[in-house]
């Protein structure tokens, strides 16, 4: 027996294939789309992404973590505006999620969050997988139009943003209706109508901004 080198390293491992760990999200994605949350298999994963259930488990140890990972490819990294006007920010930026969860087959959030409900650790990776990214950057929004003076400094920051984010998350997450851009504008004004230190200044700023003097015409 060759006796042991000291300060040498044990094996490790073969490395993991980046991608491999791509093709088993496109096929999870894939899958979704198709059957949706409830009926997806590791096993059809697998045989899609010419992959084995091994494989897949070393990376993600249960179905939900899978399916997690593949969403946030689908969600990326949104950017939100920062053009100076409050008013087309917040509508633009809102709007950026809209899009990002359409991509998301309805029924899907749903189900998906009723399993990982009941585990701590599962609800901690779908809250900050899918929802605490736009919540912050909504957030970071919000906190430059109260630097700027456009939103009272002593509102409630989380309770304001539960307020715009409720109609984004309740429709993605149910699936039960359609989000589209003018009811995200009408929250917006709505919300904003009582945390502006100066809606009506905010408006004529918006109409100025975009060259359209028929923005936000509804709420004029």
């Amino acid at each position: 027996m060759q006796p042991r080198q000291e300060g040498r390293a044990p094996r490790a491992g073969r490395p993991r294939d980046p991608q491999i760990g791509r093709t088993v999200l496109d096929a999870t994605l894939a899958v979704l789309d198709e059957a949706g949350y409830a009926r997806l298999t590791i096993e059809e994963v697998a045989r899609r992404a010419g992959a084995t259930k091994p494989a897949i488990y070393r990376r993600w140890p249960d179905r939900r973590r899978l399916v997690l990972a593949a969403l946030a490819t689908r969600l990326g990294t949104a950017r939100t505006p920062d053009t100076g006007c409050t008013l087309c920010d917040l509508n633009e930026g809102i709007n950026v999620f809209v899009a990002a969860f359409r991509r998301i087959r309805p029924g899907v959030l749903g189900p998906l969050f009723a399993d990982c409900a009941a585990e701590p650790r599962a609800r901690e990776t779908f809250m900050t997988t899918l929802f605490e990214p736009p919540r912050a950057a909504v957030a970071e929004m919000i906190e430059r139009a109260v630097a700027r003076g456009d939103l009272r400094a002593d509102l409630d920051r989380d309770l304001v943003l539960d307020l715009l984010g409720s109609l984004v998350h309740y429709r993605a997450l149910f699936g039960h209706a359609p989000i589209t851009a003018e009811q995200v504008e009408n929250a917006v004004a709505t919300v904003l109508g009582g945390i502006a230190t100066d809606y009506p200044a905010l408006l004529a700023h918006s109409r100025q901004v975009t060259g359209d003097p028929r923005t936000h015409t509804a709420h004029g």
